[in-house]
Order: C-alpha cells, then structure tokens, then sequence
C-alpha cells in the first residue's frame, strides 16, 4: 500500500468533506441500467494503459481541468471519477465542483476497489 505524506492526506481529507462517494457496486448498478453519466479516469496516463474499467473515458488529473468543458460543457452531466485509490479523484471532483459541476461522484477506493470487486476492466494488465 502507498504510504501518502501527511500534508496530501489532509488536502484530501478536506476535499472528501465536500465530495460525495460512491461505492463499486453503484457504479456497476448504474452501468448496468444504462444510466447516462461519463466514468472517467483520472489517473495517469501509464495508469490507464496498464488497465482500466471497461466503460470509462481517460482525462488525466493533469488535463482535467484545463479539457473537462470542451469534453463535457453540460455542468448537470453526472460523472463518475475514479483514480487509483480515491485520493486523487477526491481532489478532482472538489475541483469539479468549484468550477461549476452540479453531479460528481468520487468512487470510492478507486481502480483497487473496482479491480477487487470484480469490475469489468478494458486494457493491458
């Protein structure tokens, strides 16, 4: 397990008071339903290549902010986002959120949860 620096946990600690989650099984529900919302993942790009869960589009943590509205100019539209953990995706739906975006969910444990339940993954692994 990655051991993070005290400074990052508590950013990310702040983010989450204001971020709502969601668990592996909702999303999967959600998916399943064919429920309309963008699932994207916020990890890096190396991340990505080695393996990701089926369904999601790929916008670095990096970028996000700078491309999320040209890829997604409805501020109402849900999004799903997930990470490797839950920490950078955290901070990235926090961010969302003060730009503007009314409907993000962080997944909880991010690409560890998913893979560990079992998710449907696309890619190298």
């Amino acid at each position: 397990m990655k051991q993070h620096s005290p400074g990052f946990l508590k950013l990310v600690d702040d983010a989450k008071s204001r971020v709502r989650e969601i668990g592996v099984a909702e999303v999967r529900s959600r998916l399943a339903r064919r429920e309309p919302f963008r699932f994207i993942d916020v990890r890096e790009d190396r991340e990505w290549a080695q393996g990701h869960a089926a369904g999601a589009e790929h916008m670095a943590r990096g970028v996000l902010e700078r491309d999320v509205e040209k890829a997604v100019p409805d501020f109402n539209t849900p999004l799903v986002l997930y990470c490797g953990g839950g920490f950078r995706s955290a901070l990235a739906a926090d961010s969302l959120q003060r730009m503007g975006y009314q409907n993000v969910l962080s997944l909880a444990g991010g690409w560890s949860a998913w893979v560990d339940a079992g998710g449907p993954v696309e890619g190298a692994r």
